[in-house]
């Protein structure tokens, strides 16, 4: 371990020419010095100019530790593994390649590990910040396909079976290694094929060593969400990775968990339906549908359809 270090920070990104440069800066101009932080940036086969862009900001920026490295296997648990492999420092933090991280992010996170010594894991607060602007049919059941996150107005201890989202989470490096990383075989987006669900695993594994996961809405990023593609099919294939991740987890463990999981997505579906009933008669016909969708495309994931 780098003494000076505090926190490294581990960006996976796959064509995201348009925004990778924009995340790295938001980690650049923190209030922590950058003496104290590192910020590793795996690039998982992109095909548009997100290595060149990558590459020209760390040349640019020879002032901070930035460093940039491939990772052939494609998924996100692939290449979030290979930036935390080379780490130097006891606090390991996962970000999004559209992701901005508030000035204060990392300083925050520093100081809540150092305050809470008894935490094994963190995370926090998940903004969307929809370009050009959040469309009618959304609401908070659904937002969460696209990162929203928001568990507490407090700082808390996630519940059994709670977790925080990937795309801001934190953990102790040397427990990152207990656990072995994130498990490849929910390595999210392959190609066309989505198969979720890895930091849900990650953190079930992490929460059985009898760690605690803390949520604080302080540490705060905002997610970059284009609303012209959230097309059907994008909803879909997060939605159904999300039920296909789950079939995959739950089987691993046995036949029964995953007919139990069925009854569960059934029940949710059901959920669903009275929500977009509710919406309807509040005057919100547009939010009513795509709620209902989701879960019948989660239903499909957990069927493998």
């Amino acid at each position: 371990m780098n003494q000076t270090l505090k926190i490294s920070v581990v960006i996976c990104t796959y064509n995201r020419a348009d925004y990778i440069a924009q995340a790295m800066d938001s980690l650049y101009h923190q209030t922590l010095d950058r003496e104290a932080f590192e910020v590793i940036v795996v690039d998982n086969n992109s095909t548009d100019q997100t290595k060149e862009i990558c590459n020209n900001y760390i040349a640019s920026h020879t002032d901070a530790h930035f460093y940039f490295l491939e990772e052939q296997q494609q998924g996100a648990s692939f290449a979030r593994n290979k930036g935390a492999s080379i780490v130097h420092s006891p606090l390991l933090c996962f970000m999004d390649d559209d992701a901005i991280a508030d000035k204060d992010y990392l300083e925050r996170i520093v100081i809540f590990f150092e305050t809470h010594p008894d935490a094994g894991g963190l995370g926090g607060r998940i903004i969307p910040k929809y370009i050009p602007a959040e469309p009618i049919w959304m609401s908070y059941y659904v937002s969460s396909l696209v990162g929203n996150f928001h568990y507490s107005d407090e700082v808390t201890v996630f519940a059994e079976g709670k977790y925080p989202l990937e795309s801001n989470m934190i953990i102790r490096t040397k427990d990152f290694h207990a656990i072995q990383g994130f498990n490849i075989a929910l390595p999210g987006v392959v190609g066309t094929l989505r198969i979720g669900g890895e930091g849900k695993d990650f953190f079930y594994r992490l929460q059985s060593l009898g760690k605690k996961i803390y949520y604080d809405p302080s540490i705060r990023v905002q997610h970059v969400v284009e609303v012209k593609k959230l097309t059907k099919e994008y909803m879909y294939r997060v939605a159904s990775g999300i039920g296909r991740g789950e079939r995959r987890r739950v089987l691993a463990i046995s036949q029964f968990a995953y007919i139990k999981k069925n009854i569960e997505y059934l029940f949710k579906l059901g959920a669903s339906i009275i929500l977009g009933i509710k919406y309807s008669v509040q005057g919100h016909p547009a939010k009513a549908w795509p709620v209902i969708q989701f879960r019948i495309d989660a239903i499909k994931g957990l069927l493998d359809h």
